[in-house]
C-alpha cells in the first residue's frame, strides 16, 4: 500500500537502518544521505521516510511530506555551502528512475551543463 514500508525498496531498508548509508541529515519526514554513485563533488539523495513510487505520486498523496523533501534539498545545499545547485526527480525508467521510492537527488560542487543528459 502506498505510504507504507516495502520489503523489496532499498530506500524503505536505508529508512529503517537495515542498509547502512552515510546518513547527512535526518527530519521526522526525510532522510537525506550520500548517492553511492556520486555524479558530481556534492550528490545527496533526499527521500520521505514514507514509500511511494516517484516524486509525482508522493506530491499526489502527500503534498506535505513532497515540501518536506523540497525544503530539505535546500538545507543539505545550505550544510554543503553550495552556491548553486541543481535538484533532480527522476520519475520513470526512461528519465533515469532506477530506485522505485520517491527521491531527489541534490547535485553540486562542479559546473553543471544545461541541458542535462
Amino acid at each position: 500500500m502506498a505510504g507504507e514500508p516495502q520489503d523489496d525498496c532499498l530506500f524503505c531498508k536505508i529508512v529503517a537502518g537495515r542498509i547502512p548509508a552515510t546518513i547527512v541529515r535526518e527530519t521526522g519526514t526525510t532522510v537525506a544521505f550520500r548517492d553511492i554513485n556520486p555524479q558530481a563533488p556534492t550528490h545527496v539523495l533526499v527521500i520521505p521516510k514514507v514509500h511511494h513510487r516517484d516524486a509525482a505520486a508522493l506530491a499526489a498523496a502527500e503534498p506535505a511530506i513532497a515540501a518536506d523533501v523540497l525544503r530539505e534539498t535546500q538545507a543539505v545545499a545550505d550544510d554543503e555551502k553550495l552556491e548553486s545547485y541543481r535538484v533532480v526527480f527522476n520519475t520513470g525508467s526512461g528519465a533515469g528512475q532506477t530506485v522505485w521510492h520517491a527521491h531527489a537527488h541534490v547535485l553540486g560542487g562542479r559546473g553543471l551543463e544545461w541541458p542535462p543528459g
